[in-house]
């Protein structure tokens, strides 16, 4: 005789105790007798493309995606102390184009897009020799990275490439330094949370805001019965939504009463609000940038679009061009680098950028001629804005202010009196006789 649900005979045991207790049990059976697990109750299965189709999630990497690939890229080569911008192939493969399929933007972009979904972001270097002369996304979920020898190599797509000719950008490494965590792996539980909320209100709403019900009342024996009673009232509540009505007939003695959690009960917006919180701290986001502003307000917006900037940016900025100048230029090259402008967050913002540039200029820091390059405007036609100048006065550094020449003293003032006034006296002396 077997006994359920655990599989295992039944068996003639003695009085004392055993020093073990087998059971032919699965974990999966126990799991399931006690209540632990069941196939309702499972979170959606989360991958990069069901991760997408939620709102916050889409938000997030869009967000930083496009942020990150429109930042300005320069190369810059050090000349007697001094960073000296270049112009040349290096640049145009770096802010131009990579290679003649791709602009810079859309390479950089698709980087990053897999930096912020699956973990990892790849491209190759293609040479003449030493020389870089194109950059070559790579498809991160077929390459393979492997370490031989000590060393890491990449495979994608039948081809093996050596870790100096392949720009690797990961979210964050895992122990084995060859493989990388994923923010939406990372965080599977919070955006499989929002799925199932979002379904659950889909199929809400699409049911006409009607929750599940329970009928009550005296029930068709069988199940046959039963069904088609099931049946008969989905019918009638379909017809009454199509009609228009707001109610429709029971037979008598029956009712319909909702079953479940009610949504308002439930905080269904309450907690769907916490899901794009949680979605930003993911991302090390502030809410602000997936519209949030439950909690906004003008100063703290403010501190929250300089937090993007000083704890988020910069960050992904280095990472990025440490990358870049260790393969493209090699450990030991340090005359030439690769740094992002940060000044191109500001070309949205008016205002504080010419107020910017108007002060760098004033305090000796810029030159007119090169605050004007930075707004693609050509240089003073004058030729006077090669020069740096001085707050308050505006001029050349080193020039003399000129002085007035000595004038000689102005008389001394008359102290007679003016005629209208002698003219006065005489009449006071008449009126005084």
């Amino acid at each position: 005789m077997r006994l359920w649900p655990f599989g295992a005979d039944r068996e003639q045991r003695s009085f004392e105790r055993p020093d073990t207790i087998s059971s032919g049990a699965t974990w999966d059976e126990w799991a399931q007798f006690l209540g632990i697990t069941s196939g309702g109750a499972e979170l959606p299965h989360v991958t990069v493309e069901s991760a997408l189709e939620v709102p916050a999630v889409f938000d997030a990497v869009n967000f930083l995606e496009r942020m990150m690939a429109t930042l300005p890229l320069h190369a810059f080569r050090d000349r007697a102390g001094e960073a000296e911008r270049v112009d040349g192939a290096l640049q145009m493969l770096l802010n131009e184009a990579p290679n003649p399929e791709w602009t810079s933007a859309n390479w950089r972009r698709y980087m990053w897009h897999g930096v912020f979904t699956g973990g990892r972001g790849v491209s190759y270097i293609e040479r003449q020799g030493v020389r870089p002369v194109a950059i070559w996304p790579m498809d991160p979920t077929a390459t393979t990275v492997i370490r031989r020898g000590g060393k890491r190599f990449y495979r994608c797509e039948g081809q093996e490439y050596a870790a100096a000719d392949v720009i690797d950008v990961t979210f964050a490494l895992r122990p084995d330094q060859l493989s990388a965590y994923g923010p939406i792996h990372m965080g599977r539980k919070a955006i499989g949370l929002a799925i199932a909320m979002a379904n659950y209100a889909a199929g809400f709403f699409a049911g006409g805001g009607i929750p599940p019900m329970a009928l009550e009342g005296p029930l068709p024996q069988g199940s046959d019965g039963l069904k088609r009673a099931t049946e008969q009232i989905q019918r009638a509540i379909e017809l009454a939504r199509k009609a228009g009505r707001a109610f429709f007939g029971m037979p008598p003695g029956h009712a319909l009463k909702p079953i479940g959690t009610d949504p308002d009960k439930g905080q269904m917006t309450e907690a769907r609000l916490f899901q794009i919180q949680e979605i930003a701290r993911l991302y090390g986001l502030p809410p602000v940038f997936l519209q949030d502003l439950s909690k906004g307000t003008f100063s703290n917006t403010e501190q929250q679009d300089l937090q993007l900037v000083k704890h988020l940016v910069v960050h992904w900025a280095v990472i990025f061009e440490q990358e870049l100048n260790l393969k493209l230029f090699g450990q030991r090259r340090r005359a030439r680098e690769v740094k992002h402008n940060l000044d191109g967050l500001q070309r949205g913002d008016f205002k504080s950028r010419i107020e910017g540039l108007a002060r760098a200029i004033q305090t000796g820091q810029l030159m007119p001629d090169e605050a004007r390059a930075l707004e693609n405007r050509p240089p003073d036609p004058n030729g006077e804005g090669g020069r740096l100048y001085i707050q308050g006065a505006t001029v050349p550094l080193g020039t003399v202010l000129a002085t007035k020449p000595p004038t000689e003293p102005e008389p001394p003032a008359n102290d007679e009196p003016a005629p209208a006034d002698a003219s006065k006296d005489e009449t006071d002396a008449s009126t005084d006789a």
